[in-house]
């Protein structure tokens, strides 16, 4: 499955700015044979904690988006966005940062961010989800999370044995970015699975983000990356190479 990461900057929370230039690269990206799509982490609003501004409804305007992107060009598509869970009333609890997943047919697929990132206050506007979301993208085995579930192996490990592919969507700003590059790799390696990360570029505030998003292939050799610069990078991503390795070096048997 050829998987295209489109490493993109935010306006600021402008929804319908946000939709206007990403609709382009998806289909740029579905032209080129992409048949999954990843944006970023709060892909239409950057990392706002201004939840009364940002927060959505189940099926709002970003969730939309995605649906009919997936829709036109007849891929799947995601991105993480601010989203309040039905039962939960505006006003009433906190959102969850969101990853949703737009299939071709229509189908949407959630999973709610587990660690929220005390260190920029995350936790007092974003609810934790508690479970994690593996499904199957085209033959291919894929894990859902964002951006710094990416620090906590044990995650990644639970997932191991059902996943072929780890889709990580961020903003995780260029001051901690060698963290980043090399959890990325970690994560690969240690489960040995294919992992795609996706980082914004751009400033927000005093933040500035380089993107560093890259494909990372089961035995921690990158197969594509980019620094710095709007771009759609695309790896072929393959569930026998997973097998192929997990068979040659058993090492996740030998877990405990």
């Amino acid at each position: 499955m050829r998987v295209a990461c489109v490493q993109h900057d935010i306006v600021w929370e402008d929804p319908p700015a946000n939709f206007a230039r990403l609709a382009p690269r998806v289909r740029e990206a579905a032209a080129d044979g992409a048949r999954l799509v990843v944006l970023t982490e709060m892909f239409s609003t950057g990392f706002s904690m201004a939840i009364d501004r940002v927060a959505e409804p189940v099926d709002g305007p970003s969730t939309r988006f995605l649906v009919e992107q997936a829709a036109e060009h007849g891929v799947w598509v995601c991105g993480s966005l601010p989203e309040r869970p039905p039962e939960q009333p505006a006003g009433q609890a906190l959102p969850y940062n969101q990853l949703v997943l737009a299939s071709p047919d229509g189908a949407v697929h959630r999973y709610a961010k587990i660690h929220s990132f005390t260190y920029a206050g995350e936790h007092e506007h974003y609810q934790p989800g508690t479970e994690h979301t593996t499904l199957d993208i085209e033959g291919v085995r894929t894990t859902l999370f964002v951006c710094y579930d990416l620090r906590f192996a044990d995650e990644f490990w639970a997932c191991a044995h059902d996943t072929d592919c780890y889709v990580v969507v961020a903003n995780w700003p260029a001051p901690r970015r060698e963290h980043w590059r090399t959890l990325l790799r970690a994560r690969a390696i240690e489960n040995q699975a294919y992992v795609v990360g996706v980082n914004r570029v751009g400033r927000a505030g005093r933040l500035e983000y380089v993107g560093d998003s890259a494909v990372v292939d089961p035995i921690g050799d990158v197969l594509t990356e980019a620094t710095g610069v709007e771009t759609i990078l695309a790896a072929d991503v393959e569930p026998a190479r997973v097998a192929e390795v997990r068979a040659r070096f058993p090492f996740l048997t030998d877990r405990r």
